[in-house]
């Protein structure tokens, strides 16, 4: 019967990402979360074409600044943008350890390491430099920290699955098998779930990006939208920057986002060290946990 299941699972996956990819070219919206809409797609099959119709498609023209306006939908796009570029790393690692037949707790190292390193440095602080500016090291400094929340929220939930489910399940190991690939992408599926909640407080104290609004012409509307749900409450005043008339250059569709960097993160709305510590502690020992129950309850 699993058998029958993962089929229809990779069929529906294939439909899944022929359509988010075809569909998500006209929608105004960043490159870089275009690809991770694509991305999480391809892991969580139609879990992830349904997270962005619901998050991100533009139900009509002219419409799309307001409609993800709404902060579980700025929470939604933020948490997909980090589960694309972690999960993608995560899964390398976990398809080359399998190779290497690697301890498991080198796996889990590599894992962590590939996708934190490519979330962190890539899919976070590169694709998004425009917002520091332009400024590479800087846009390395702004995204740790919300990195490396989400990453250890996201691994903790992706490893209960994987390393309990892996071995119960006859050529689950192999990465040339269906079955390693059906399994982690129910894992990341339900890191994504986990993670979800770190995402929504990053996000509405201004710590994380949430959803975007990218348009090619900036003489047709605001040229670009970025709302950030606000502390209090108050969404339509505090959790939308509007920036008309930017000039993209090209007219692709890619926004310069330089200057950014202050009205994603304003300083009245950060919350206090202390608080931004504690935080980051209770990730850690979230992540801690799930590494005592795979090597104290899991199998071998």
């Amino acid at each position: 019967m699993l058998h029958g299941v993962m089929l229809l699972w990779f069929i529906l996956t294939g439909m899944s990402v022929l359509f988010v990819a075809i569909d998500s070219r006209t929608t105004p919206e960043a490159i870089v979360l275009k690809w991770g809409f694509v991305i999480l797609t391809l892991f969580t099959g139609p879990f992830g074409a349904f997270f962005y119709v619901l998050g991100c498609r533009e139900p009509l023209p002219g419409t799309h600044e307001q409609y993800v306006s709404a902060t579980w939908r700025q929470v939604l796009g933020s948490t997909m943008h980090c589960a694309a570029g972690d999960g993608l790393g995560i899964i390398a690692g976990a398809a080359i350890s399998s190779v290497l037949e690697l301890h498991p707790a080198l796996d889990i190292t590599l894992e962590y390491v590939l996708g934190f390193g490519f979330g962190w440095t890539f899919f976070q602080a590169y694709a998004m430099r425009d917002m520091a500016g332009g400024d590479y090291g800087k846009s390395l400094r702004m995204t740790f920290i919300p990195e490396f929340y989400s990453m250890n929220v996201l691994m903790a939930g992706m490893l209960l699955v994987s390393k309990f489910w892996m071995p119960a399940v006859e050529g689950a190991s192999n990465p040339f098998g269906a079955a390693f690939w059906f399994i982690m992408s129910l894992a990341l599926l339900v890191g994504f779930l986990c993670t979800y909640p770190m995402n929504w407080w990053l996000v509405t104290r201004h710590l994380k990006h949430g959803m975007m609004t990218v348009r090619a012409n900036p003489h047709s509307m605001s040229a670009m939208k970025m709302q950030t749900a606000d502390v209090e409450g108050d969404r339509s005043e505090a959790g939308k920057h509007d920036m008309a008339g930017m000039d993209h250059g090209t007219g692709s569709g890619e926004a310069d986002m330089a200057d950014m960097a202050d009205m994603e993160h304003p300083d009245d709305g950060k919350p206090a060290s202390a608080q931004i510590f504690g935080v980051g502690a209770f990730s850690v020992v979230v992540f801690a946990i799930a590494l005592v129950i795979v090597f104290t309850l899991g199998p071998g």
